[in-house]
């Protein structure tokens, strides 16, 4: 007894000896289940009569699952983590966890999978907070209006269809079109603005992940950025539970005041993801075999994203969830699904694809029902009627090709409607920034361009562009201001 008390102080002996100092002899319970069958990322357990939806199982083998279904006889969970030495007959035990994933600054610039596993070969972030996955949405005495902007750097969006910090912002169209591009542009175009991205790749081949992350590299986008990844190979557990982790990252900067953008890339795949597991774990099929509650599990989803008030801190988190159509189908299950879910929706179009108008984003499907009150007001006072007047030009295009003599006050028209598709034109990986939207608006309403050869237009925007880099304008400067800097600017050209 002398020798433990000359020995310093040690809090690992102080934690033993206090608790040798107070045990108490007693019964305790504990349930352990058995695993009856496994496969397919599925596994079948019997025993642990007390198990509930979403609670975390502990395989003997070292193995992680999650409680996805209950029988009256068994329950069925899906694998997060998967050894090779997991069999039928394997000891299973409740780990008294929430599912969580470990959250913090370190993160950034991380290629990540759901459970927080770094995949870049690096060391683990040391990061001592977790943040739930499953977690009720903000309520509505803590949100606020979206009132600020959240620039894309792509002109057709941030002057036409134009996106709020807090609002969920639908990408639909058929693969191959550029969805992922307008993602990345997106992302990208955030340097220097203050804004943690949060990138969920699910269920998509290596190469394509690669190729992502590479592209987030070499712009400098990767160092405010997080990339999770639940690629094709993985188990279905994981691409599932993708988003909510990703979610919960952003939730973890919302919290502490700060901006948030968060891609899901994309969601079709996560919903056949879920209707696989659905299938396999013997739950009735729906429409198109989705289970019924696939609304419900994207809806609780995206109302995660908004933007908070001052009293909680007055962070935000803009969501851009992707969508596959087949064939331009955009009245399938799922987009419609989360049309009604999200508030707005950017349509991508093969025939304008097709046809060199990139990115390739239909007027006329697409639409920001809140983004208008965010946007700028100068560029919101420029873009004005422009969106209806270009709508009005398609029409009158279409109708030119009977062959039919338009007036010249019509003719006119459709000479304006071209130079602005011309405008309205851009490549990728080329974000344009606010004071560049303002620019070219102003340009193309004071008609400073209107006796430019469309063919001409990509290189007037250049002059545009570089004028920019050296102007002490702002958005606040007068219309008057911007023209008289743009007639030097296209003069010089």
């Amino acid at each position: 007894m002398n020798r433990i008390e000359s020995m310093p102080n040690n809090s690992l002996l102080d934690k033993q000896a206090d608790w040798m100092a107070n045990y108490q002899l007693g019964l305790r319970v504990t349930e352990q289940g058995t695993v009856v069958s496994i496969g397919d990322g599925i596994s079948w357990i019997k025993g642990l009569p007390s198990a509930a939806i979403d609670d975390i199982l502990v395989f003997a083998d070292g193995s992680r699952g999650m409680v996805f279904d209950l029988n009256r006889d068994r329950i069925g969970a899906i694998l997060l983590y998967e050894t090779d030495a997991l069999t039928a007959g394997t000891m299973v035990h409740f780990s008294k966890h929430s599912l969580s994933i470990p959250v913090g600054n370190e993160f950034l610039g991380r290629v990540i999978d759901p459970l927080g596993t770094p995949l870049d070969g690096q060391v683990p972030p040391s990061s001592a907070g977790r943040e739930n996955m499953e977690k009720g949405s903000p309520a509505i005495i803590a949100r606020d209006f979206v009132h600020k902007p959240l620039h894309t750097g792509i002109k057709i969006i941030d002057t036409l269809i134009p996106i709020g910090k807090g609002q969920r912002q639908l990408i639909v169209g058929d693969e191959g079109l550029g969805r992922t591009s307008i993602a990345i542009d997106t992302v990208i175009n955030q340097k220097d603005k203050n804004v943690v991205c949060i990138y969920v790749l699910i269920g998509q081949k290596r190469s394509a992940v690669v190729s992502t992350i590479e592209t987030l590299k070499n712009y400098g986008a990767l160092e405010y950025t997080v990339c999770m990844v639940a690629e094709a190979s993985a188990l279905p557990g994981l691409q599932y539970i993708a988003p909510f982790a990703g979610c919960a990252l952003a939730e973890y900067w919302m919290a502490q005041g700060r901006d948030t953008l968060i891609i899901y890339d994309d969601l079709s795949t996560h919903a056949r993801t879920y209707r696989e597991l659905s299938l396999l774990l013997r739950r009735p099929p729906g429409r198109e075999a989705y289970p019924g509650d696939i609304f419900f599990v994207h809806s609780r989803l995206l109302e995660r994203s908004t933007c908070l008030n001052a009293e909680n801190g007055g962070g935000s988190m803009t969501a851009l969830p992707i969508i596959e159509t087949q064939q331009g189908e955009i009245a399938a299950y799922i987009p419609t699904n989360l049309i009604s879910i999200t508030d707005g929706q950017i349509y991508l179009d093969n025939d304008l694809f097709v046809s060199g108008f990139r990115p390739a984003i239909d007027i006329t499907r697409s639409v920001s029902r809140i983004g208008g009150k965010a946007q700028d007001m100068s560029i919101r006072d420029q873009a004005g009627q422009m969106k209806l007047d270009y709508l009005q030009f398609l029409e009158l295009e279409a109708f030119t090709r009977f062959g039919q003599r338009l007036e010249a006050s019509m003719e006119a028209r459709i000479k304006r409607g071209r130079l602005l598709r011309e405008l309205l034109k851009q490549d990728r990986l080329t974000p344009h920034s606010n004071l560049f939207q303002l620019a070219w608006l102003t340009a193309f309403n004071a008609g400073l361009l209107n006796q430019i050869d469309p063919n001409h237009i990509a290189h007037m925007l250049v002059n545009i562009e570089q004028g920019i880099e050296t102007t002490s304008l702002t958005l606040d400067s007068s219309s008057e201001q911007w023209q008289q800097a743009l007639r030097e600017w296209l003069k010089s050209s």
